[in-house]
């Protein structure tokens, strides 16, 4: 075995609230920077370098931050705490 199979993951576009995200080809999602503001300060070159190293799992390694894709689907399931 070569290693393990991943599904595709493509950046399709950023703009200043958010970016799109197309999951297998089929799946368009949108990641709000209000919902995320971990992506808020990062590059557009950090942005693409995205992961799926399962079907569930989307990984950015130079950003470190690891999100489930139901996060993305349905944020209301997953609120966030920030502390300042």
């Amino acid at each position: 075995m070569l290693g393990t199979p991943t599904s595709p993951v493509e950046i399709q576009g950023i703009s200043k609230h958010g970016f799109w995200l197309l999951l297998d080809e089929a799946e368009e999602l949108f990641v709000p920077f209000t919902a995320f503001p971990w992506f808020q300060r990062a590059s557009v070159e950090q942005i693409f370098q995205v992961q799926r190293p399962r079907p569930h799992h989307l990984y950015w390694e130079a950003l470190d931050i690891d999100l489930d894709v139901e996060s993305i689907r349905c944020p209301e399931k997953f609120p966030l705490v920030a502390r300042g």
